[in-house]
C-alpha cells in the first residue's frame, strides 16, 4: 500500500509476435482499442500482481490479436450486456468503453471485437480480428 492507502500492482505486460506484420488500420482509432482494453484489463486485476498478455497470430487473410489479463472475470449472466453502451460493473466511468471499442473495430476498420473466454476469479481474453 502507497501513502494514499492505495494497494500497488505489480502487472508484467507481455507481448507475443511470432513476426512483424502489417494491417491496414487507424492509428489513433486502434491505439484508443488498445488503450481500453488495456485499462480494463488492469482495473479487472484484483490482486497484487498479475499479468496482461497481448498475443499476435496470423492466418491466411486476418490477424488476431488476443488480450488476456488474469483479472477476477465476467461472470456469465452479464456477458451479453458487456458491449451495451451505458453497462459498466465500475463505480466510475459511463460504460462506452467496449462499446465504443467494439464499434472502432467492426464498423471502422471492418474486423471484429469479441470476447473469447472470461472465467470467474481466473481471467479474461478479448481478441481483435482484422483483414490483412
Amino acid at each position: 500500500m502507497n501513502a494514499d492507502g492505495k494497494v500497488i500492482k505489480k502487472v508484467s505486460i507481455k507481448i507475443n509476435s511470432p513476426e512483424k506484420l502489417n494491417v491496414k488500420m487507424n492509428k489513433d482509432l486502434f491505439e484508443w482499442v488498445i488503450e481500453n482494453l488495456l485499462k480494463n484489463s488492469l482495473d479487472a486485476i484484483d490482486k497484487t500482481t498479475g499479468i496482461i498478455e497481448f498475443t499476435v497470430h496470423n492466418r491466411d487473410k486476418e490477424v488476431l490479436l488476443d488480450v488476456t489479463d488474469n483479472g477476477k472475470g465476467i461472470d456469465k449472466k452479464f456477458r451479453k450486456d458487456i458491449f451495451r453502451p451505458g453497462y459498466s460493473t465500475k463505480l466510475r466511468g459511463w460504460g462506452l468503453g467496449l462499446s465504443l471499442a467494439k464499434r472502432i473495430i467492426d464498423v471502422y476498420h471492418k474486423g471484429k471485437l469479441t470476447l473469447i473466454d472470461s472465467i470467474l476469479d481466473k481471467g479474461t481474453t478479448f481478441r481483435i480480428k482484422l483483414a490483412k
